[in-house]
């Protein structure tokens, strides 16, 4: 099999739970900084246009969205499981949950004046006004709306209590002895509160969480490398694209297999892809574009969370 390389930047909530995943599941991987605001140049010539992070890359492949990219790693390697057997759906569950729900509650408490303060203080203004800039056109055209930061704070004592008591009662993780894929969704939210020291006092209360979070971060990120975002187009232009899923093609909106369709977000970060359509099955998007910087180039994307329309 091709290498993994993620395309991904330091600070992303979203990131930390991949590279926490592909640590978990002790592979070795290439790392690609990308910009945290658009334009990002090489990521879009990979995607045409998916612009959220991380995305991961294996040859010419590109998979798009966590959910994603942690069934990938688990088709990589099928253990440590991410999703234990037996108890995939409630591992699937939970992690949506946490990654619509739970992290958009982080987010309103990050961005509290005291947070941006702490977060873009040092920055130069036009930075700080160019990264709310690029994160307003994010949420413009989708379903998800900014949480208001007196409801997020109203809230939390609920959420993260029913993770208190949980935790202080049933073990060391979520949904068992080992982390699952509940356990990163979970926890990737929560550290990027921990990383704004003017908003990390949100933790003080959950004694039992703060340990919980600190044997998470104890996962680690595996072993990586530095890489270029030119060395990892090269390698998508000279890749052969993987199989396709044997699962037999089916598509909930009548598409036909070589049917130009657009693939987009439903949420936030809307921008369509188009391209060929090559696969449909009940988790799983894949269409094939063709780009001058990174050639013939096949993106999925989960069936969950994202819309196809006819190109």
């Amino acid at each position: 099999m091709s290498d993994l390389i993620l395309h991904h930047y330091p600070q992303s909530p979203f990131a930390e739970k991949a590279r926490l995943m592909l640590g978990f599941k002790g592979l070795s991987w290439h790392s690609v900084m990308i910009p945290p605001v658009m334009p990002k140049p090489d990521l879009t010539a990979l995607t045409g246009g998916y612009r959220k992070t991380p995305v991961m890359q294996v040859g010419c492949d590109i998979y798009c969205d966590t959910a994603l990219i942690a069934r990938r790693l688990e088709h990589e390697k099928a253990m440590p499981a991410l999703f234990p057997e037996g108890r995939e759906a409630a591992a699937s569950g939970l992690a949506q949950f946490a990654d619509q729900v739970l992290f958009q509650h982080a987010v309103a408490i990050n961005f509290q004046p005291k947070g941006l303060a702490e977060r873009f203080g040092s920055l130069p203004e036009a930075v700080a006004k160019a990264f709310v800039a690029d994160r307003q056109a994010l949420f413009a055209g989708g379903t998800a709306t900014r949480l208001e930061t007196e409801v997020a704070l109203s809230q939390w004592p609920s959420l993260l209590g029913r993770l208190e008591t949980q935790l202080d009662r049933d073990g060391d993780f979520l949904l068992g002895d080992t982390p699952s894929v509940a356990d990163f969704a979970y926890y990737h939210p929560l550290w990027f509160v921990a990383s704004n020291k003017a908003v990390a006092e949100a933790l003080d209360p959950y004694p039992a969480v703060q340990a919980w979070m600190r044997r998470m971060a104890d996962v680690g990120h595996g072993a990586h490398s530095e890489m270029s975002g030119e060395e990892a187009l090269r390698i998508a232009r000279e890749s052969d694209p993987e199989p396709l899923p044997d699962t037999p093609f089916a598509s909930p909106g009548d598409f036909s297999k070589g049917q130009t369709v657009s693939v987009s977000a439903v949420d936030y970060g809307t921008d369509p892809v188009t391209g060929s359509l090559v696969h449909e099955d009940a988790d799983e998007i894949i269409i094939e574009r063709t780009d001058e910087r990174a050639g013939t180039v096949r993106v999925h994307f989960p069936r969950f969370g994202f819309r196809v329309v006819a190109g």
